[in-house]
């Protein structure tokens, strides 16, 4: 983001040349050729969403499957690779196990479980612990 930021300025504030920050920078002149027409690097989105025509027949099964497990504790629901395992065994899928492990993180992510994860999780506060233990132990190294 800071080199971005650099490139821009260097650009349209100095007005320097786009062959001269490009080889400053050590970018691409095409690449450098793109960044003052945006403020913010654009990223990338995906035109259509992804297919799986193995797991669509399927799809409506891993549905159930989840929302079932909602009604449950949290240690009795099925992971991925029991549901890739009930597929096989119980209806016959022909597909791979990654195609059903993406479809079950893109079905809890889109639904109900980004809420439990956002405020306050395990993570954030690891985080922050870890950082500040961090910050102590350079202090008394000092």
């Amino acid at each position: 983001m800071e080199l971005y930021a650099r490139v821009r300025q260097a650009v349209l504030v100095e007005g320097r040349g786009r062959r001269a920050v490009a080889r400053e920078f050590g970018l691409a002149r095409k690449t450098v050729g793109k960044m003052p027409e945006y403020v913010l690097p654009p990223g990338y989105q995906r035109k259509k969403p992804v297919r799986r025509p193995k797991l669509g027949p399927w799809q409506g099964v891993i549905d159930e499957i989840l929302v079932d497990d909602k009604q449950r504790p949290s240690k009795q629901r099925h992971t991925a690779k029991r549901i890739y395992e009930r597929l096989r065994a119980e209806y016959e899928y022909t597909g791979g196990y990654t195609i059903v492990k993406d479809c079950m993180r893109q079905s809890r992510i889109g639904g109900q479980e980004m809420s439990e994860r956002s405020e306050g999780s395990a993570q954030s506060q690891f985080s922050s612990d870890h950082a500040s233990s961090v910050e102590m132990r350079r202090k008394k190294s000092v």
